[in-house]
This record gives structure tokens, sequence and C-alpha cells, in this order.
């Protein structure tokens, strides 16, 4: 009995580690997106300092890996870890920061919203998540909450339809890499070590891009004293962000850490609101309780469905 109960203790504190988890990360990947805008407001080159901040989180995650004495393989397995994810975190990403001035931000967070459908639905049909009702009215919750505030933020402003159609393949690529991480991830390897080739392999993959479109812009982001210090202040952010993202991936799973993008959501309109003197968009309280409800609704099935597990494990040692 004293096993059972020590075994679901441990699991409620390993949900609210989670739950903890996706608060902090949800909110620096909004925090991240607030220090793009003003970077792009000071006039940065948006490619170049989106893949220096992700080399300079890298390195630093690096250095993290090897202060704790963590193994650190580079092999054919995380090779192609660091490559594949960093392609599939660079794409949307870099969408982002290209798009905002072509459709603007209310566009871009209403695609921010589809990721958690997408990967919920992707890991039932591949067998990683049973189909359970209570998960999938906190994903809709979620993902409701999401769009009213997207749609909210986007107004009756037109955007080009080109780059509004390239939009609609970042949920995707975002679920896809949700599900990729998990299935592919490479045993006994560190969440940190991991989290930092991702990084080096999504600055590799948009240094091409970074030449070919921003010639020159190396020296010119190294003249502007402000950019600099916004770019120091990225890569703590990304650091930060990243090294939390890969520990509650391996913590909670695919989906789960998918609700990141709904949190971000709300979290940056608060932030463009009470720090950036944005105007409120309409409906913030209804689509913020949403999605809180969403998120909690998701964590206690969660943490219901991890409960019985461990009560059957601990019960049949």
């Amino acid at each position: 009995m004293a096993k059972v109960m020590q075994s679901h203790k441990s699991a409620e504190r390993q949900g609210l580690y989670a739950f903890g988890c996706l608060l902090l990360v949800g909110t620096f990947l909004a925090l991240s997106l607030v220090m793009a805008k003003l970077a792009d407001d000071a006039g940065a080159p948006r490619l170049t300092f989106l893949m220096l901040g992700l080399v300079g989180a890298g390195v630093l995650l690096t250095a993290l890996t090897a202060l704790q004495g963590q193994t650190m393989p580079v092999n054919r397995r995380t090779l192609e870890y660091a490559v594949v994810t960093g392609v599939l975190m660079a794409l949307p990403n870099a969408l982002g920061f290209l798009a905002v001035r072509h459709v603007g931000a209310g566009f871009i967070s209403l695609s921010f919203a589809f990721p958690i459908l997408i990967t919920w639905l992707m890991a039932v049909l591949l067998g990683m998540e049973s189909l359970r009702v209570q998960r999938l009215i906190g994903v809709l919750l979620a993902l409701v909450g999401g769009v009213i505030l997207a749609l909210s933020k986007a107004g009756s402003s037109a955007g080009d339809p080109v780059w509004a159609v390239l939009i609609l393949a970042m949920p995707i690529a975002l679920a896809i890499g949700n599900i990729y991480r998990t299935l592919r991830w490479p045993a006994g390897t560190s969440p940190i070590f991991l989290a930092a080739i991702m990084l080096f392999g999504a600055a590799l993959a948009l240094l091409p891009f970074a030449l070919t479109t921003e010639p020159g812009a190396f020296v010119d982001l190294s003249r502007s004293s402000t950019v600099l210090g916004l770019l120091g202040v990225e890569i703590l952010v990304f650091a930060v962000l990243y090294f939390f993202y890969f520990v509650l991936q391996k913590l909670a799973g695919p989906v789960y850490l998918s609700q990141i993008g709904t949190v971000a959501a709300v979290v940056g309109t608060l932030i463009a609101v009470l720090a950036l003197g944005e105007a409120t968009p309409p409906n913030l309280a209804l689509a913020g309780g949403l999605v809180a409800a969403g998120t909690v609704v998701f964590h206690r099935a969660a943490r219901q469905s991890a409960s019985p597990s461990a009560t059957a494990k601990a019960a049949g040692s």
C-alpha cells in the first residue's frame, strides 16, 4: 500500500513539473517572439538575427552539458536527429520572421493554434496516444481560445495570399517535429545536448538563406549596439526556452508539449499590451479563459492516465 501511495504521489509530482514547464516554455516562446519584433523594429536583419540567436543558445547549452559531465555522443543517429529536428524547427521560425510584415502577427498567431490538434491526431493515428474524450475536450478548448485570440488580433487587415498559404505549413512542420523528436529520441542521450544540437541544426539550415537574402548582414548587425544587446537577450531566452522545451518533451510527450503555442499566444498578447503599449484585442478574457481551461483539463487527463499505470506497476511489484 505504501508503494502504491508513493507511486501516486510521484505521478502527481511529475504532472505538476510538466504543468510548470508548460507555462515556462510557453512564456519564453512568447518572449522570443517579442524580442524578434523589437529587433525587427531596430532594423536587424531578420534571418541573421534568428540564426545567431540559435547558435549562441546552442553554445550555452553545450557548455552546460559539459559542465554537468553528461555524455555528448556524435554519431550517425545524433547527427540525423540534429539535422531533421533542426530543419523542422527552422522552417516555421523562418516563415514567422519573414511573413510578419506581409500577413500580420494575428494571422501567424492563428497558425500557432493548430499544432496541438494536428500533433494529437498524429499521435492517436500512430498509436502513441489513446483516444480519450477528456484530452480531446482539453485540446479543443485550447484550440478555440487560440483561434479567437488570433482572429481578434488579425482584425480586418488584408494580407498577401501567397504568404498566407506558406504560413499554413507552419503548424504541419511543428506537429511533425513534435512527433519526430519523441519517436527518434536517441536512447541514453541528455535532453540538454539534444536541444543544443537541434539549435545548431536549425542554424545550419538557415545559413544559406541568410547569406543569400541578407548579404553583409553580419557587418550591419555588429555596428548596432541596440541590436547586439537584443541579440544577447534573445540568446538567453532561446537557451532557457529550449532547455525546458526538451525537458517537457521527455517528461510529458509531444501532445502535451504542443500546448505551448496557445499558451504563448495569450502570454505574448499580455506582454504586448502591458509592456509594449499595444491595444488590447477584443475577446482577450474569453480567449485566455478557454486556453487556461483547456490546459487544466488536458493536464488533469494526463495526470489521471498516469496515476493508474503507476499504481498498477507498484501493486504488481
